[in-house]
């Protein structure tokens, strides 16, 4: 049989991404490299060039590219065993359902691979919850979901998006979702049914452009869900996991959710891994048949998620999170650029916003030639979450970096003004 490390080392950049645009299907628009190796805070090309990543994987590379802990942890596995499917115990899968419960402060956990399949099942509990428990009439259950918000990209999930895009030409979608203004408490009472079995919101819209609700609606919206009987779900499957400063975005507040999806960087930046986690209440009205996965709570992915929470407590990545951002966030927001409308951010998950005319594809381009991987977001915002093991020097050089891109396109701009001026 071919040596597969052998066949991939063959092809050059150019090739690779020729290849990928010739048999892939054109769902994502990625950015001109092509990465072949990856350490810590940096990914690499194939010509050696080196970039700070700062897309991290969407938040899931946390630990770091291949972290040494979790690698180790994961080649001693290998040993053992990979796969069994739910249909017998294993010992990796009752080790990670505990140590996922205590890290989070939860009393069950429904194991899953992907965030998209977390919040899936946070839907189909919040809805069995309505009718078992609170006495919703069946099939009647609505759940509040947020303007410009990203939960995932299944049927269900983009049919309740704002994004006319991920909408186009995959209805007819499920009822049962309403939308309202996201950080508007009073608009979610507007709402509140005797139907409303839940109300699920991410506690920062990352993928909406790094958006913040004002402070105090997180502890707001949980009174509010306490006092109507309503369950609060937030997906956490960016902002979880020490992204923020804290161990989970809902922390900066006293918002704690009945449900919470997990995903991304509980894998380790190795392998998909998910979770569902919540109070015994809700995550008990399962019952043997309701809900599964082949894969979901596999040896391999419990002690790759272990791994990557361990390191997480051993190495106090929600501190380093907290300081490095703030000394990202102040550093970019210093840079006197007059194409800059917005810098925002909470921990290490910064977006940089720029002014409407700035040419995005140039400066995605300029970020590039300075060796950082950063990719626009809705609104022409601007995402940085690299690893939370990154250190004072690097930071400073993303914001360094930053600016020499800025003032590469600010040139850029200046001159397709005078040319059409003249």
């Amino acid at each position: 049989m071919k040596n597969i490390h052998q066949e991939v080392a063959k092809l050059t950049d150019e090739q690779a991404i020729n290849m990928t645009e010739q048999y892939g299907a054109h769902n994502y628009h990625p950015l001109h490299v092509n990465i072949t190796r990856a350490e810590g805070i940096f990914a690499y090309d194939g010509t050696g060039k080196q970039y700070i990543d700062c897309i991290g994987s969407y938040s899931a590379v946390a630990n770091g590219h291949l972290s040494k802990y979790v690698l180790d942890t994961l080649r001693e596995q290998l040993d053992y065993v990979t796969l069994t499917s739910r249909a017998v115990y294993t010992s990796e899968l009752a080790l990670f359902l505990k140590t996922i419960c205590e890290f989070t402060g939860m009393d069950m956990a429904c194991p899953m691979n992907t965030g998209a399949e977390a919040v899936e099942t946070a839907i189909k509990l919040a809805r069995k919850w309505a009718y078992t428990v609170k006495g919703v009439e069946h099939d009647k259950a609505e759940i509040l979901v947020g303007h410009e918000n990203f939960h995932g990209r299944t049927t269900t999930i983009v049919g309740f998006s704002s994004e006319a895009q991920y909408k186009e030409g995959f209805g007819p979608f499920t009822p049962g979702f309403t939308l309202v203004p996201f950080g508007d408490i009073e608009a979610v009472k507007a709402k509140i049914t005797g139907n409303t079995a839940a109300i699920l919101l991410e506690p920062i819209q990352a993928e909406g452009g790094i958006l913040f609700p004002e402070p105090g609606y997180m502890a707001e919206l949980r009174k509010v869900c306490t006092e109507n009987n309503v369950l609060l779900i937030w997906d956490e499957i960016q902002t979880g996991f020490c992204r923020t400063g804290k161990k989970f975005a809902w922390e900066h507040e006293d918002a704690k959710p009945d449900l919470m999806c997990l995903g991304k960087a509980l894998g380790g930046g190795v392998m998909p891994v998910a979770a569902v986690v919540g109070s015994k209440e809700v995550v008990g009205v399962f019952k043997p048949g309701d809900h599964g996965s082949t894969f979901g709570g596999n040896p391999l992915a419990c002690v790759v998620g272990m791994a990557a929470m361990e390191e997480m407590n051993a190495l106090d990545l929600a501190k380093k999170s907290e300081l490095m951002g703030q000394r990202l966030l102040e550093g970019i927001k210093a840079l006197p650029h007059d194409c800059i409308e917005d810098v925002r951010g909470r921990g290490l998950l910064v977006g940089l916003e720029v002014k409407e005319g700035i040419d995005t594809k140039a400066l995605s381009q300029a970020f590039l030639d300075e060796g950082v991987l950063t990719k626009e977001t809705r609104s022409r915002t601007f995402r940085f979450a690299p690893p939370l093991t990154i250190d004072e020097t690097w930071v400073d050089e993303i914001i360094l970096r930053t600016s020499r891109a800025l003032d590469a396109v600010s040139k850029v701009t200046k001159q397709a003004h005078t040319a059409g001026a003249v």
